[in-house]
């Protein structure tokens, strides 16, 4: 987390973006690609975009895709990304900043892939109101670290990862209309500042919306 109260928070990320040329590998998160290959595309919401590379990967395998990002700087990127792709046109690019603003509209894929920030972030609020764009038959597709990586120097102890199951509970959801299809942690491999590969642990979590509200 920043304690810098004279930049935005979109600027503080914006900035972040601007330190390099492509901050993420430019490849889809491996979870998602696990957890969404086996469901038929329909309308997605991308949380927390990024540069775009989870976008692009489910506008191909056919999904018509509204992605949000705080960042400009990495919306402005994912676009390019996209059209580099041949899918812009089936990716609504918003800008937002989700503990303010929220995309309209209901979803048969909301995916929120490690929205953590290192600025103040209501998750939960933001977990919750993504629950409720889940439409009657959809996935709503949490993933998270479950701690920080090996190298991390100085853990800030204000930071918490909440297991799968933690984040189930804080959605509050009424469980006759949810049914849980995957709570679990699992490894994988993550290169440290260095370039050598290290073992770092997430968690996924995935619920499907049986019913209406």
């Amino acid at each position: 987390m920043t304690t810098d109260s004279t930049r935005t928070d979109a600027e503080i990320w914006d900035d972040r973006y601007r330190e390099s040329d492509r901050i993420w590998s430019g490849n889809p998160n491996v979870a998602l690609v696990r957890e969404v290959e086996g469901l038929k595309p329909g309308r997605a919401l991308d949380l927390g975009c990024g540069e775009g590379a989870d976008a692009v990967w489910l506008a191909r395998w056919g999904w018509q895709v509204t992605a949000t990002d705080i960042s400009r700087v990495a919306l402005e990127r994912a676009a390019v990304h996209a059209a580099e792709a041949d899918v812009a046109g089936r990716i609504d690019w918003q800008w937002h900043d989700l503990g303010a603003s929220f995309p309209e509209g209901e979803y048969d894929l909301v995916s929120a892939q490690f929205l953590h920030s290192m600025v103040d972030l209501p998750r939960e609020e933001i977990l919750r109101r993504a629950a409720a764009a889940v439409a009657p038959g959809g996935v709503l597709l949490v993933v998270g670290h479950s701690g920080f990586p090996a190298w991390e120097e100085n853990p800030h102890p204000e930071v918490v990862f909440p297991t799968p199951d933690e984040v189930l509970a804080s959605l509050e959801l009424p469980e006759a209309e949810w049914e849980v299809l995957l709570s679990e942690e699992h490894q994988r491999t993550q290169n440290d500042p260095e370039g050598r590969p290290t073992t770092r642990t997430d968690n996924t979590l995935k619920i499907r919306r049986t019913a209406g509200p």
